[in-house]
C-alpha cells in the first residue's frame, strides 16, 4: 500500500461578510483535493451546507477508492476485476482488514480462524424464535446481530486492539450462519450449522440449502458466483451502511450495535434492498413485449416508476461491479441451465435493449450491480427478501475494516453534523386560553 502523501499547503479563499477565509487543501494520493473546512466558521464566520454530505469528506481512509466518473473500484489499490478473478472471498477480508494480500501462512491462519467462529450460540435459536415466520429477514438480522453483545461481552474494550480483532472476526464468520437461519426459519425447515471442510461460499450455500435428509453439495458454478458476489460487495466507500457504521462507531458503542446500525442502512431500497428491486420490477414489466411501454415510462419525468437496476448515484461510467458479474451471470445461468427461465429470459433482453437505447447510452444509465446480482440471486434459488442480507454477509468486512480504521484514527471525533434551521425564530409563550387568536387558520 502506497504511503499517503503529505497535505500541501495550498489554499484557498472563501469570503463571507468581505472577510476572506484562508483555508488549507488536502492532497489525497488519488482523486479530486479536499477543502479542509474545519476552521471555516472561525475564519469565515459561517457553516458550510451539504445536505447528504455529497460533497464533503468525512474521514481520512485507505481502504477502498471509488472513482465514479472513470468506473474505478480499487481494494487497497487493487482494482475489482483482478481480485475478483484470483483471489477468494477470505483473502479480500484480510486485504482490507490489514491492508495488504496474505501471504500463504497468514491466510491458512487467518481462514482456520474464521472457519472456526462461524458458529452461534445455541441460546440465539430462542431469540430466532421470538420473531413471526413471515418476518423479513433483515429485520431479524438487524436484531440478532445487536444481541451478540449480550453473548461476547467479554472482549468489548474497543481500544484493546486484541478485542477489535477477535470482534471482527467473529463478525466476518458467524454472519453467513446469522442471515442463513433467518431464512431457515423463514422456511420452518432446521438450522443447519456451519461445516469446517467447506469454502466461506460454500458453506453459506449449505447452510441455505442442504436439509438434514439428504446429502447436499453446491455446484461450482453457483459456488464461483456466490464468490465473486461477495468480493464485489466487500466494501464500497463511504456509503450509506458504512457511514452509519462509522457515526455510531463514533458514539464508542460496540461493534455489534454498529453493525446492526449498518444492516438497517442496508435495508433501504435505495442502498442495499436495490438488487431486491430489481426483480420486482421485472415481475412488473412481465413479458418481453412490455418492455418498450416500461421504457416510455422511464424516460417520462413526469412518471414516477423507476426502472431498478441502471444507472447509479456515484458511477458515471459502466459500473465496474457490474461488468465483473456480467459474465459471473451468463455462466451461472448457463451452468445451471436456466437460460430458459421466463424472468431470466425478460431480464437479458431488457439489458440487451437498453444498452443499445440512445436514451440510456448518453445518460450513461447502464446496468449496475445490482441488476446482475439480483439475477445470480434469482438463479441460486434464493427469495428476493434474501437479496440484502446476502449483501450484508459480504459488506460485513468493509464494515467492521472502516470501524478499525475509525477507533485507531486519532481525528475520529463523535459525529455532530450542523444544520441550515429554517424554523421560527424566539417568540413568547402565548397562554393556553389565548392560543385560538394566535393560531394561524389551518385548512
Amino acid at each position: 500500500m502506497s504511503a499517503m502523501r503529505h497535505f500541501a499547503s495550498a489554499e484557498i479563499g472563501i469570503g463571507h461578510n468581505g472577510n476572506p477565509a484562508k483555508l488549507p487543501v488536502l492532497q489525497p494520493t488519488i482523486g479530486p483535493p479536499m477543502a479542509d473546512i474545519r476552521k471555516l466558521y472561525r475564519e469565515a464566520g459561517c457553516y458550510a451546507y451539504d445536505p447528504a454530505l455529497g460533497q464533503t469528506g468525512i474521514c481520512r481512509s485507505a481502504i477502498t477508492y471509488v472513482d465514479g466518473e472513470s468506473g474505478v473500484l480499487l481494494y487497497r489499490g487493487y482494482p475489482i476485476a483482478d481480485l475478483v478473478e484470483r483471489c477468494s472471498y477470505v483473502e479480500i477480508c484480510w486485504l482490507l482488514l490489514n491492508g495488504e494480500l496474505p501471504t500463504a501462512a497468514q491466510l491458512e491462519r487467518f481462514t482456520h480462524d474464521i472457519t472456526h467462529h462461524t458458529m452461534v450460540n445455541e441460546q440465539l435459536h430462542a431469540i430466532y424464535r421470538g420473531f413471526r415466520r413471515d418476518a423479513h429477514p433483515m429485520a431479524v438480522m438487524c436484531g440478532v446481530v445487536g444481541a451478540l453483545a449480550a453473548f461476547y461481552h467479554d472482549g468489548l474494550d474497543i481500544f484493546d486492539p486484541l478485542h477489535r480483532m477477535i470482534a471482527s472476526h467473529r463478525l466476518i464468520a458467524k454472519m453467513p450462519t446469522i442471515a442463513a437461519m433467518a431464512y431457515k426459519y423463514s422456511l420452518g425447515q432446521p438450522f443447519v450449522y456451519p461445516r469446517n471442510d467447506l469454502s466461506y461460499a460454500e458453506n453459506l450455500l449449505n447452510m441455505l440449502f442442504s436439509v438434514p435428509c439428504e446429502a447436499y453439495r453446491a455446484p461450482a458454478a453457483a459456488a464461483r458466483a456466490l464468490e465473486a458476489l461477495l468480493i464485489i460487495q466487500a466494501d464500497h466507500e463511504q456509503n450509506a451502511s458504512t457511514s452509519a457504521m462509522r457515526l455510531v462507531g463514533s458514539t464508542r458503542a460496540n461493534p455489534y450495535a454498529c453493525t446492526a446500525a449498518a444492516i438497517a442502512a442496508l435495508w433501504g431500497p435505495l442502498h442495499g434492498g436495490a438488487n431486491e428491486g430489481v426483480l420486482e420490477t421485472l415481475a412488473e414489466i412481465g413479458t418481453v413485449d412490455r418492455i418498450p411501454e416500461i421504457l416510455r415510462r422511464a424516460k417520462d419525468n413526469s412518471d414516477p416508476f423507476r426502472l431498478m437496476g441502471f444507472g447509479h448515484r456515484v458511477y458515471k461510467s459502466y459500473d465496474p461491479r457490474a461488468k465483473v458479474l456480467r459474465q459471473r451471470c451468463y455462466e451461472i445461468l448457463d451452468a445451471l441451465g436456466q437460460r430458459d427461465d421466463p424472468l431470466l429470459a425478460l431480464a437479458m433482453e431488457l439489458e440487451r435493449v437498453t444498452l443499445a437505447d440512445d436514451y440510456f447510452i448518453e445518460r450513461k444509465l447502464y446496468p449496475n450491480v445490482d441488476f446482475y446480482s439480483g439475477i445470480i440471486f434469482r438463479a441460486l434459488g434464493l427469495p428476493p427478501a434474501m437479496f440484502t442480507p446476502v449483501f450484508a454477509v459480504a459488506r460485513t468486512v468493509g464494515w467492521v475494516a472502516h470501524w478499525n480504521e475509525m477507533i485507531a484514527d486519532p481525528e475520529t471525533r463523535i459525529f455532530r453534523p450542523r444544520q441550515l434551521y429554517t424554523g421560527p425564530v424566539e417568540r413568547a409563550l402565548v397562554a393556553i386560553d389565548e392560543r385560538a387568536a394566535h393560531q394561524p387558520l389551518v385548512g
